[in-house]
């Protein structure tokens, strides 16, 4: 994994371009050139890890170019969740949670991803907070999404839940 400035991306990383996936969606683009300017921006390789199982989670990931796999984790079994793809996030649940990751995560392709930290999360909502609104609805939206093809894969396998 190798950090990049935002002018030095292989990419089209505009705020134009970004505004096609669906955490920028409706975002300004001055809102979005701070996250791209203040956010860290990873260039990774095919089947790189970008994150594992039980690291620290005060952080998330947007995908601004090329797609991930999430492999969620219970006790010794991991499976394979979620493609994560050009314009959603990965690692917002565990950051909100202020918990560890509970699965890793890796590129099926060459990569760009935002790294955006709880500290970002919270200058961002401090200096642009009209854009924040708008940015926490589309990841709700997005956790929203992923709840319901989960839900529905569990109605597909006759899985009951189990309450702790």
């Amino acid at each position: 994994m190798q950090t990049v400035l935002a002018n030095e991306a292989k990419y089209d990383i505009s705020p134009a371009e970004l505004k096609k996936g669906s955490i920028f969606g409706a975002l300004s683009d001055s809102g979005i050139q701070y996250l791209l300017d203040n956010g860290v921006i990873h260039q990774v390789g095919m089947g790189e890890e970008i994150f594992s199982y039980g690291s620290k989670g005060n952080s998330f990931h947007a995908v601004l170019h090329g797609n991930l796999d999430f492999y969620k984790q219970h006790g010794d079994k991991q499976t394979r969740t979620r493609t994560i793809k050009f314009g959603e996030a990965i690692g917002f649940v565990s950051m909100i949670a202020l918990h560890e990751r509970v699965g890793s995560l890796h590129a099926n392709e060459d990569s760009l991803l935002l790294e955006i930290s709880s500290q970002l999360f919270s200058d961002f909502h401090d200096d642009y907070p009209f854009d924040f609104g708008i940015l926490l609805m589309n990841l709700s939206r997005d956790m929203a999404r992923t709840i319901r093809v989960l839900s529905n894969a569990l109605v597909e396998n006759d899985v009951v839940v189990k309450r702790n």
